[in-house]
């Protein structure tokens, strides 16, 4: 029996994955192997991920832990060599952009095991961004590349690869959002959360540009407390942000901003689906607020998701306070009925593994 092994770091990876394992579950004769690189390494928050997508408990945990860029990648490559040379796979599955992604890519191809890149031709043309990078070389060793939208066939066309590699699939994240917007509920999070029926924003923010920098980090939260002053805004806070807010001493600047800690998958939903307004610097967010109808304020300078500005709900609104209050206030303004861009239907999942199983069939 021909296997394929998936490979997860971080937990964006897990919404990706869940309804792929599945479909394939259901509809191909492989062996399915789970990795679960480590790579974001809070145990409670990873394993209420895993419960909500009905993941399967990963059959290999690498533990990698935090480190730099280097260090990080180079531990997921010295690990899951081992993987690869103990389960042999015909096929090795991976998606986004995060460090694990180019990591196994890598180990892969110098075993001469194909790579299957699920989201690949995602561009935001800002190679100070490591994610940038993870994406490039990735796509350069994959022999699938399972694209979101047409600007990835184009990207990746204007790159030089073959067009027969690439297969425009779907955005897989969206698949995951249907199957479980059913069980989001406000009334799962009331009672942890302040949060009612009425107008509310969610702020997400986790890039080191944005917080590790006490100015930028400051324009931000100033615009965000004026936000604060026409709806109440929740911020469940990442780790990382939680570290440079005490190193800064930002604790008292949070007047009319709900603080709480990361959610699960479907709570975090339930309190995404509801609200009036997103402002993050994630990318899978702003690819979620655009399915939903809901406006979003993207607190960056670029976007490799250029879909969501041209077809979705999304405005680029950088980080100067300035900047961000005149995109609330367009969000703000009535807007024409948005749509969702073509193959966000939730079958992306089925359409992939029609591809794998073409592919491992030859």
């Amino acid at each position: 029996m021909k296997s394929i092994v998936h490979v997860i770091g971080a937990r964006p990876n897990y919404m990706k994955i869940a309804p792929l394992m599945e479909s394939l579950k259901v509809r191909s004769p492989f062996r399915q192997v789970l990795v679960n690189t480590g790579q974001h390494y809070d145990d409670i928050m990873s394993q209420a991920f895993v419960r909500d997508l009905g993941l399967p408990t990963p059959d290999y945990d690498l533990g990698v832990g935090s480190g730099s860029h280097a260090v990080q990648t180079a531990t997921v490559m010295i690990e899951f060599e081992k993987v690869c040379q103990k389960e042999r796979p015909d096929l090795v599955v991976v998606v986004g952009d995060v460090n694990s992604t180019v990591a196994a890519s890598l180990v892969s191809a110098k075993l001469l095991i194909p790579v299957a890149h699920v989201e690949a031709g995602l561009r935001s043309r800002d190679r100070t961004m490591p994610e940038e990078i993870n994406r490039i070389v990735t796509d350069r060793l994959s022999d699938l590349l399972l694209t979101p939208s047409a600007d990835g066939d184009t990207n990746l066309i204007a790159e030089g690869v073959p067009a027969e590699a690439i297969h425009r699939v779907g955005n897989i994240m969206i698949d995951s959002l249907l199957r479980h917007l059913p069980m989001a509920s406000l009334d799962r999070i009331r009672e942890r959360i302040p949060v009612v029926d009425g107008p509310y924003a969610v702020l997400t923010l986790h890039r080191p540009s944005n917080v590790d920098d006490a100015d930028v980090f400051t324009r931000i939260l100033t615009a965000v407390r004026t936000i604060a002053e026409s709806m109440p805004v929740v911020f469940p806070v990442h780790p990382r942000t939680r570290q440079r807010i005490r190193e800064f001493g930002f604790d008292g600047n949070f007047a009319g901003i709900v603080l709480h800690d990361p959610l699960g998958y479907i709570d975090f939903l339930s309190l995404t689906s509801h609200a009036r307004l997103v402002l993050t610097d994630s990318g899978g967010l702003q690819e979620e607020s655009t399915a939903l109808g809901i406006p979003c304020l993207t607190l960056r300078e670029n976007t490799e998701r250029p879909i969501t500005v041209t077809h979705g709900t999304n405005q680029i609104v950088g980080t100067l306070t300035d900047a961000i209050l005149e995109g609330f206030r367009r969000a703000s303004s009535p807007a024409a009925p948005q749509r969702r861009p073509e193959l966000w239907d939730g079958q992306t999942a089925d359409r992939i593994t029609r591809v794998f199983c073409d592919f491992l069939s030859r």
